[in-house]
C-alpha cells in the first residue's frame, strides 16, 4: 500500500552504503526502508535480511511474502523513496477490483453479461470497501486464534443491511434503514445476494467467513417464512440489527442426511402451556455463540411426519460446547444439548408435526448459496495461483513458463468459468420463479450444480497444492489462502446433503417428469 505521507527522496548509490547490522537499509518496489531495528525480531533471522542490505531487494521480499506483510509493518520503517522512481507493482487495493486474468467474474472484467445491472456493480462495491475496511486485516489473525466475529462486527453488518441481504428479496429487507451502495428494497434480486456471498467468501477465510452469520443463513428462513407473528416482529430484527445471532439445529450425532431420524424430544407439559426438549445436536455451525437455536425436535411418532421445528432461546438446560474441525473455531461450530430445556408452545414454527415441510423448504437456498461460495472460493485460489505461478522463480525463470502449470491453470480456469456460468443461469431463473416454483423446478438441478461444484473445487484445490508446494501446506504466508482451502473445501462435499445425496436426488427428482418413451 502507497504511503499518505511525503518521503524523503533517496538515491540508491545513498541505500548501498547502509548495507551493515548497524545501518541496514533495503529497497522494495522504489519505497527504503531502514531494518536496522528489526533485524533481531526477523522471525528468519536477521542473516536474511543482511543478505539484501544495500540493495532492492523487491524479488527477495515478494519471493517470500504475501502484500499484507508490507501492508503491516511497512509504515513503521519506511523512510523514504528513490528519487526519480515510481512503483512498478500493480497491486490491487482495498474495495478495488482484481486485474489478474478471471480473478473476478467476467461482467467485472468488461466482459458483457445479460444478468447485472449498475446496481449490483454498486451493491458490491459498498460490501467490497465494508470487509477490506473493516475485516481484511484481522481476519487471519483472529481465525489462526479461533476467535470469532464480535458482536460489534455484526453490529456493524446489520447497520448497512449486509445480514438481511444475505437471506435474499423479501419483505425483511424493509426491516432495516439501509441496503449497501443505496440498493432498495424492491430492485433487490437473487443476483445481490449472491454477490453477498461472494464477498464474504472472498476473504479467503473459511472459519471466519462462516462465522459471519453463516447459520442465520440457515435458522432465520424457517422464521421468516413459517414463523407465527410475534416471532418474526421481535426475532427478525433482533437478528437483522446483529443484536442477537441465531443458528440452524437439525444434525444429530447419527442422524446426518437423514433427517427424518432424529430424536431429540420435545414433550408437552400436562398444561398444554410449554414443550420439555432433551437431546443433542452436532456440528452446529455459529451454535456455540448463539442466541436462539432454530430447532427440528420429534414431538410424534417415527418418521418425518413426527418432526416439528421450535425456536429455542439460549436460556436453563442449553450447553453449548466447541468442535474443533478441519475449520477453525471462529465458526463457533458446537455440540449442543437441551437438558429438560421448557420452551413456550408460541414457539412452534409452521405448527405441529409439520416441521420437515419447514425444514425442506430452505434445503434449495442453502444448497444455491453454497454453489456460490464454493465457486468464488475457488476463484479465489485460482486467483493465487495465477499470481504465484507469474512471480515464483524456478529453474531460472518463471513458473507460468512451465507447459505442466500453465495445464494446471488450465484446469482451474475451466471449472471455476463452467460453474460461474451454470450458476448465473440458474441465479436468472430464481428471479423468474417463485420460491414454491423453485422447489418443483431447481431442486434436482441445484443437487446436481452443488454435486458439480464439490467435485471441481477438489480438483482446483489438489492443482493449487501442487503448483504452490510446501507453502501450500503451511497455514501461514505465501500458500495461506491454499492451505485454508484444501483443508476445508471439503465442507461443502458434505454439509448440505452429501455428493452421493445430491447427484442421486438429482437423478431422482428427472426421474418424475421422465415420459413413458422408449428407444
Amino acid at each position: 500500500m502507497a504511503p499518505t505521507k511525503t518521503l524523503r527522496q533517496v538515491t540508491r548509490e545513498e541505500v548501498a552504503k547502509n548495507n551493515t547490522e548497524s545501518s541496514c537499509w533495503i529497497i522494495v518496489d522504489s519505497y527504503v526502508y531502514d531494518l536496522t531495528k528489526f533485524l533481531g525480531l526477523h522471525p528468519g533471522g536477521e542473516g536474511v535480511i543482511l543478505k539484501v542490505a544495500g540493495k532492492d531487494a523487491t524479488e527477495e521480499f515478494y519471493g517470500l511474502h504475501r502484500q499484507e506483510v508490507m501492508d503491516k509493518f511497512g509504515p513503521r520503517y519506511i523512510i523514504g523513496q528513490i528519487a526519480g522512481e515510481k512503483p512498478k507493482l500493480d497491486l490491487t487495493k482495498p474495495g478495488e477490483y482484481s486485474k489478474v486474468p478471471y480473478a473476478e467474474a467476467g461482467y467485472l472484467q468488461g466482459r458483457p453479461s445479460p444478468f447485472y445491472k449498475e446496481s449490483h456493480i454498486r451493491f458490491r462495491d459498498a460490501i467490497r470497501k465494508f470487509y477490506d475496511d473493516e475485516l481484511t486485516a484481522d481476519a487471519p489473525t483472529m481465525d489462526a486464534m479461533g476467535e470469532a466475529p464480535d458482536r460489534e462486527t455484526y453490529q456493524k453488518m446489520g447497520k448497512i443491511g449486509l445480514l438481511a441481504c444475505r437471506l435474499g428479496p423479501g419483505p425483511h429487507l424493509k426491516v432495516v434503514p439501509e441496503l449497501p451502495g443505496g440498493v432498495k428494497p424492491e430492485e433487490f434480486d437473487y443476483f445481490h445476494e449472491l454477490i453477498s456471498h461472494e464477498e464474504t467468501t472472498r476473504l479467503g477465510i473459511y472459519g471466519f467467513a462462516e462465522g459471519l452469520a453463516s447459520g442465520m443463513v440457515i435458522g432465520l428462513p424457517p422464521v421468516l417464512a413459517f414463523g407465527p407473528k410475534w416471532m418474526k416482529e421481535k426475532v427478525v430484527p433482533e437478528v437483522l440489527s446483529g443484536n442477537k445471532i441465531i443458528c440452524l439445529a437439525i444434525t444429530e450425532p447419527t442422524v446426518g442426511s437423514d433427517v427424518a431420524g432424529l430424536s431429540t424430544t420435545a414433550v408437552k407439559t400436562p398444561d398444554g402451556k410449554h414443550y420439555i426438549v432433551n437431546g443433542v445436536k452436532k456440528w452446529i455451525t455459529n451454535g456455540s455463540f448463539s442466541d436462539y437455536f432454530t430447532t427440528a425436535v420429534r414431538t410424534g411418532g417415527p418418521g418425518m411426519g413426527g418432526i416439528s421445528m421450535l425456536l429455542i432461546p439460549r436460556s436453563e438446560g442449553v450447553e453449548t460446547k466447541i468442535i474443533k474441525t478441519s475449520g477453525t473455531t471462529s465458526a463457533g461450530t458446537a455440540y449442543v444439548t437441551f437438558d429438560n430445556v421448557k420452551v413456550p408452545v408460541e414457539n412452534l414454527i409452521g405448527g405441529e408435526n409439520k416441521g420437515f415441510q419447514v425444514i425442506m423448504a430452505n434445503f434449495n437456498h442453502e444448497r444455491w448459496s453454497m454453489v456460490v461460495g464454493g465457486t468464488r472460493a475457488a476463484r479465489l485460489v485460482t486467483e493465487e495461483c495465477f499470481k504465484w505461478a507469474n512471480q515464483r522463480m524456478v529453474f531460472g525463470k518463471k513458473l507460468i513458463e512451465q507447459p505442466v502449470i500453465r495445464l494446471k491453470l488450465a484446469e482451474m480456469l475451466a471449472a471455476v468459468e463452467t460453474l460461474q456460468g451454470a450458476l448465473e443461469v440458474v441465479t436468472y431463473q430464481m428471479t423468474k420463479l417463485s420460491y414454491k416454483e423453485q422447489a418443483l423446478h431447481l431442486a434436482g438441478p441445484l443437487a446436481l450444480l452443488k454435486y458439480q461444484t464439490t467435485r471441481f473445487t477438489q480438483r482446483v484445490s489438489d492443482n493449487a497444492v501442487q503448483i504452490f508446494g510446501g507453502r501450500a501446506i503451511t497455514r501461514t504466508g505465501m500458500g495461506r489462502v491454499i492451505e485454508a482451502f484444501q483443508r476445508t473445501n471439503k465442507f461443502g462435499a458434505i454439509l448440505g446433503g452429501s455428493e452421493e445425496i445430491m447427484a442421486d436426488l438429482g437423478v431422482r427428482q428427472a426421474m418424475k417428469n421422465f415420459p413413458q418413451a422408449r428407444l
